[in-house]
């Protein structure tokens, strides 16, 4: 008879933004394993931009040599575990207004919406900074889009992403995607197996 997984702790937060490429081979594994491991994967949308200026980090996007080397290790990583994958030619945009929306957006949309965005800027390679190529997206996804653009810009909507970077950074996170299991950091896609072996499996 086949052995079980047994979890004494089902919970890890991810810390993610969208702007972020590997954000989103991280939010690509966890789909994988989602579907075979009884993990709660609790989504901390974050403003990766507003993060680094808390913790006075220049990005490496902004840095001529270390974005050669970003590029080509997410295609590499892409290429390992079978994500389609491609580095979009607009990075870095401002993910303000995307984080947000993933905010405003009710529970039942919010993984369609962070898959279409997600999909739109890292495998589609479009130009997210472009209100128009948004509005095609909100409605594929049935979004009414004044409503977006009107909720996004709503007060504690606002306020919810402000906090919520503000309480990455008081828990001492950098970056993104960023893993917290069992009050332990794990930073970086490479490290989600490791976030999950920290739940004390026992098999």
């Amino acid at each position: 008879m086949q052995s079980e997984w047994v979890y004494m702790n089902n919970q890890i937060d991810f810390y993610f933004d969208i702007i972020s490429p590997f954000s989103f081979i991280a939010h690509k594994k966890i789909q994988k394993i989602k579907q075979n491991k009884k993990i709660v994967f609790n989504y901390k949308p974050i403003f990766l931009g507003g993060l680094h200026k808390l913790a006075e980090i220049d990005a490496p996007a902004f840095n001529k040599y270390k974005i050669k080397i970003l590029q080509s290790d997410c295609e590499l990583v892409a290429e390992k575990n079978n994500i389609s994958f491609t580095w979009n030619s607009k990075f870095p945009i401002n993910s303000l207004y995307l984080m947000r929306g993933y905010l405003y957006v009710d529970d039942n949309h919010k993984n369609d919406y962070l898959d279409a965005f997600f999909d739109a800027y890292w495998k589609d390679n479009l130009d997210l900074s472009d209100e128009i190529e948004v509005n095609k997206i909100l409605k594929y996804l049935n979004i009414d889009s004044k409503k977006f653009f009107e909720g996004i810009n709503n007060q504690i909507v606002k306020d919810n992403l402000k906090k919520l970077t503000s309480n990455a950074f008081e828990k001492e996170l950098f970056g993104a995607p960023t893993f917290v299991a069992n009050n332990k950091i794990f930073w970086g896609q490479d490290r989600l197996e490791y976030a999950i072996e920290e739940l004390n499996l026992i098999k």
